[in-house]
């Protein structure tokens, strides 16, 4: 199968963020102003910014694709993975300032009271939005993409940026403009909750992090394989959306060195079954001595 392939398939999520945000931005600037509803119209431009994290996550599904060269032996895969970090400073960057805007909303006067229309617009665009968040998140688990689950969480983030919106312009109707406050700056901590995470996954994984848990079930594997007397040592680092394994096993030494081989093909073997998504396995085969 075509390595690639699922990468492929994560661009079209990227691209369903884009088109998504696209007229979601401009039905809500336009209703936004229609209503003069400020909430609103800050919603829609809050998804033009948006627009860049989904760019930013496509050129990175499309750079990942290039074939091996002499710079980049393993490819380009990790490509996903900065992505997926610029995307977190993009939601980083909007969840700072809908906190900020909220704070700032405490010490200006009301300017009026929105149409009740444009909650009902928010509501609408939070569920469209929704419906982006769900597909994105289940091809991204499909394909193990981390870019595209990266935009997913975008996708999720905008969605509570409506409902924060419409809970506001609803509360300034029976004189509560608080609620506003009170939402926005809760969908604000979320937003950079949700940032952090992609960060520190992004930056785990950059940094050839592994978990612990996911190397232990390779080793227990490893080890139950015919032929493997022990093992020395087991690394594993993930490339982008692709797993590299190399494992250090002991033999009997009265083995020939196609039989060690043949040993040695089991364990890529069994490696490439349990983790579907392994880029490359080396199996270095020493004696094992008493």
């Amino acid at each position: 199968m075509d390595i690639y392939e699922d990468i492929r398939k994560g661009e079209r999520g990227a691209w369903v963020s884009i088109v998504a945000y696209l007229l979601l931005s401009a039905f809500k600037l336009f209703c936004g102003y229609l209503f003069a509803s400020s909430a609103l119209q800050a919603d829609g431009f809050n998804n033009l910014t948006d627009i860049v994290a989904s760019v930013a996550v496509l050129i990175g599904l499309r750079i990942s694709q290039k074939p091996p060269d002499s710079d980049h032996t393993y490819g380009h895969f990790r490509a996903e993975t900065i992505a997926a970090l610029i995307a977190s400073f993009i939601m980083a960057m909007v969840g700072f300032q809908v906190i900020i805007d909220a704070v700032r909303s405490l010490f200006e006067e009301q300017t009026g009271q929105p149409d009740v229309r444009s909650a009902f617009v928010a509501l609408i665009c939070a569920v469209a939005m929704w419906g982006v968040y769900l597909y994105n998140r289940k091809l991204a688990k499909q394909i193990n993409s981390q870019a595209l689950m990266a935009a997913a969480k975008d996708n999720f983030s905008d969605a509570l940026v409506s409902v924060g919106a419409a809970v506001g312009i609803i509360g300034a109707q029976f004189g509560l403009p608080w609620l506003d406050i009170v939402a926005a700056i809760a969908v604000g901590i979320l937003i950079c909750k949700t940032a952090w995470d992609i960060f520190s996954d992004s930056t785990h994984r950059l940094s050839d992090g592994f978990d612990e848990k996911e190397l232990g079930d390779l080793r227990g594997s490893i080890a139950r394989i015919q032929g493997v007397e022990g093992i020395r040592e087991l690394k594993a680092r993930v490339h982008g959306n692709r797993v590299l394994v190399d494992v250090v096993i002991e033999v009997d030494p009265q083995l020939t060195v196609m039989e060690s081989h043949e040993i040695s093909d089991r364990v890529e073997e069994k490696m490439r079954k349990i983790q579907k998504n392994v880029l490359s396995v080396h199996v270095h085969v020493e004696p094992k001595i008493e």
